[in-house]
């Protein structure tokens, strides 16, 4: 019989989750809109499709994931994993790295099978933060039971909660801790720089066909998504693990999961439910799903995700990779990396800091200066990172670098190439996974 779950326990657990700086890892997910050369997302059950898009994967030794029969993901061997986001985006979960050129180098084979198994149809990948054209009502959900209870949640807890899920998608990476400690300093510091580095990588300018007037229009929709779950909480201003437990104890539980049914939480905390006893008390299975439950900036589990910038081209995604690779795993960086944060966080509220980073990009004004100057300090830092911590790596920054160097976003290359209203076929082309397009774009802007 399973031990009833207590707030100690959940608390300890997060103690064990530490490695050795010698064991640390780096992990990325990569999401992708899967589009026709209409603009349209591909749908899930459509021919060509998303289902068979999965298909195909299974056919080349990916190992397939069903829920009631619908195909609905798939696995690797070496823990890398392809999900449906709620309005059929595709996303990449690769597996742990030692490196974060290793953690590229999978994705780029990844986009390239997908590439592949594309050719022929009138379905393209698209790197960007948002949709760029349809309307979200138009978007069909994939048969996922989770996403049928968030689709109602997110209906009642904020005005682009649905646009969110279906129309969002981002560029993520995992990184480990040592301890408490370390933890600590991490999430101070990614929390700290999350404007910023929304700035750096927004991709998203367009929104129905047309430009919004935000770099990140992905940034936007998130700060209008509910705020119970999203953002930076409490929580990560000072962090313990006590303190994040006690804030995913008593955030309100969207659903839960009794076997293969999917039941609505009606707003239910982990708190109330784990006092509860007899059969029907949580479980470990069920915290775990929980923590999936909550999306702010920064998430921590067995590692530390951040989560802050929009869907980009490879190269770049892969700057983003490298970026807090050089931050966190060296720490002389880490820790002239917190002083910057502090620097940059001294002016003004985060939410207004976010704000300005999704409008303006990197011409946003923090403390009198624009982004673009705190950005080119962090990447110096990061840089160096690299060079004293692992001068064998690669350097993965440049593609980043240049963008910076100029003081301009992906957003912005697109907006200068195709205008306030983009031709959807050049569209396609500049937010190719490859980036090779959109480098010669950003080589004469």
């Amino acid at each position: 019989m399973t031990a009833r779950l207590t707030r100690t326990a959940l608390i300890d657990r997060y103690h064990r989750y530490g490695r050795p700086r010698t064991k640390w890892l780096v992990g990325g997910e990569f999401e992708r809109h899967i589009l026709d050369v209409n603009g349209m997302p591909a749908t899930y059950d459509g021919e060509p499709g998303i289902r068979s898009l999965l298909q195909s994967l299974v056919q080349r030794g990916w190992q397939p994931i069903r829920e009631r029969g619908a195909l609905i993901g798939c696995v690797r061997e070496n823990g890398a994993n392809v999900t449906l986001e709620p309005g059929a985006q595709f996303e990449l979960s690769g597996a742990p790295h030692k490196t974060p050129h290793e953690v590229l180098e999978e994705a780029k084979a990844f986009a390239g099978t997908v590439d592949e198994l594309l050719e022929g149809t009138s379905l393209r990948q698209a790197t960007l933060g948002l949709t760029p054209t349809s309307d979200m009502a138009r978007i069909r959900w994939v048969p996922k039971g989770r996403y049928v209870i968030m689709r109602n949640h997110m209906a009642r807890s904020g005005p682009l909660g649905q646009t969110m899920m279906k129309g969002t998608a981002a560029t993520q990476a995992s990184y480990d801790y040592e301890h408490e400690f370390d933890a600590a300093q991490k999430l101070k510091l990614a929390r700290n720089i999350a404007p910023l580095v929304t700035a750096m990588f927004a991709n998203s300018p367009y929104q129905h066909g047309q430009a919004t007037g935000w770099m990140s229009s992905r940034g936007r929709v998130w700060m209008y998504t509910d705020p119970a779950r999203t953002g930076f909480p409490d929580s990560l201003n000072e962090y313990r693990h006590e303190r994040w437990v006690d804030y995913l104890l008593d955030v309100p539980m969207m659903f839960m999961r009794k076997g293969s049914r999917w039941l609505p939480a009606n707003g239910k905390s982990f708190r109330t439910w784990m006092a509860e006893t007899g059969p029907d008390a949580p479980t470990w299975a069920d915290w775990e799903l929980h923590q999936t439950s909550v999306f702010p900036e920064v998430r921590i589990k067995a590692q530390i995700e951040v989560r802050g910038a929009d869907c980009v081209n490879l190269p770049i995604a892969g700057a983003f990779v490298a970026l807090f690779h050089g931050l966190f795993y060296c720490p002389r960086s880490r820790d002239e990396a917190l002083a910057l944060g502090a620097q940059f966080s001294a002016f003004g509220s985060q939410r207004q800091r976010f704000e300005d980073a999704c409008r303006h990009g990197l011409r946003a004004t923090v403390g009198g200066r624009r982004m673009a100057w705190w950005a080119s300090r962090l990447l110096t830092i990061a840089s160096e990172g690299r060079a004293r911590c692992s001068p064998d790596a690669p350097d993965m920054l440049a593609p980043l670098e240049a963008l910076v160097s100029k003081g301009i976003t992906p957003a912005d290359v697109l907006l200068y190439h195709l205008g306030r209203s983009p031709d959807i076929g050049a569209l396609l082309e500049l937010t190719a996974p490859d980036g090779r397009a959109f480098r010669q774009a950003a080589d004469v802007t």
